[in-house]
């Protein structure tokens, strides 16, 4: 299955937050999960996201990555008493991540825009 790219939300009626999530900003639907579990459980480790998911660490840490990349969490350094340290995630709060899915939703738009604007079919 291919990764859902924006496109894929043209003519979904009703398409779900965590379809948009991954629509919009390109994350495959395992990695908006672990947003939406973020959500719940703020300041999760790695080890107990990838046993809330039922997924092996390494994938839970890349998704976290790229859910990092993306600006969806965010990761903090928490030291341990016996010594060490372990990350903790937690989810950028709902209304950063409404603002920011709209605001790139809106540029893409704009680029549709553009494209429909700048359409001449003489230069064909």
């Amino acid at each position: 299955m291919s990764d859902p790219e924006i496109e894929d939300l043209v003519g979904d009626t009703s398409p779900s937050f965590e379809h948009v999530l991954s629509c919009v900003f390109g994350v495959r639907d395992h990695e908006s999960r672990a947003y939406l579990e973020l959500l719940e459980y703020p300041g999760s480790t790695v080890s107990e996201l990838a046993d809330a998911l039922d997924r092996d660490r390494s994938n839970v840490n890349r998704s976290l990555s790229t859910l990092r990349e993306k600006g969806l969490v965010e990761r903090r350094r928490r030291l341990l008493d016996s010594g060490g340290y372990v990350y903790q995630y937690t989810a950028t709060p709902v209304p950063e991540a409404k603002r920011r899915l709209h605001d790139a939703l809106d540029e893409w738009v704009a680029d549709v825009h553009d494209a429909i604007d700048g359409f001449d079919p003489d230069d064909r």
